[in-house]
């Protein structure tokens, strides 16, 4: 799981936060500070992968939280959520590495798209010792065009963001064989979710299904990669 920390003064949009993050598949809040020093104990002790954090605070500035992270080598990543619209600060909070920038109010597909973008890149480097130039290339474009991401169905009821989360996790692993219980625990989804994208992938032919029978019961199924 992705864990994030909060750091919002506003109880109402902290719960509101919590209830976005918990529609979104492979995050889990770890905890949440309303003031500077909070923060700063907090995300000290939590160890978060992503801050969530508003820019006006009650003791100080979230773009100073920011350039206190980075001089003490706090290797989060940062997402702002807040109203601050001026361009210095959207310039600055980038300056000094904020993945994203959301300008309240936004929608949920607005956060969600942030959020999977995030996971989408967790993944790919924790599943790989290096990567080329084409995973930095899109990378970038990804984060560029963040809040453009399509959330079309490849058939009814299969989303292409979630196909190919789980797509790449299979490519980037190198193992021989996966089954739908590893990769939902792996990726914090459900495992009749995993099921029924492995079985899409298996119809076009990305994957092939090995089926093992033990002495009662039904077959267990594992799938393989099919490397073109």
């Amino acid at each position: 799981m992705i864990t994030i920390f909060i750091v919002e003064d506003d109880p109402m949009l902290r719960h509101i936060y919590i209830q976005f993050i918990d529609r979104v598949p492979g995050f889990e809040v770890c905890g949440e500070a309303d003031d500077m020093e909070e923060a700063k104990s907090g995300i000290r002790s939590k160890s978060p992968n992503i801050v969530l954090m508003d820019i006006f605070l009650p003791s100080g500035s979230g773009v100073e939280l920011l350039k206190w992270m980075r001089k003490d080598e706090i290797n989060s990543d940062v997402i702002f959520v807040t109203a601050e619209k001026n361009i210095e600060a959207v310039s600055e909070a980038f300056r000094y590495g904020a993945v994203d920038y959301l300008v309240k109010p936004f929608t949920f597909k607005r956060f969600s798209n942030s959020l999977k973008i995030v996971r989408e890149r967790y993944i790919k480097l924790n599943c790989s010792k290096e990567v080329g130039q084409s995973f930095i290339d899109e990378y970038i474009r990804n984060y560029k065009s963040v809040a453009e991401i399509p959330s079309e169905e490849l058939v009814k009821g299969l989303n292409h963001n979630t196909y190919n989360l789980i797509f790449e996790y299979i490519k980037n692993q190198g193992r021989d064989t996966f089954t739908a219980e590893g990769i939902a625990e792996e990726l914090g989804l459900a495992r009749v979710t995993v099921r029924r994208y492995l079985e899409q992938m298996t119809k076009e032919r990305n994957l092939t299904l090995i089926q093992e029978y033990g002495k009662v019961g039904r077959p267990i199924h594992s799938y393989k990669y099919c490397k073109k």
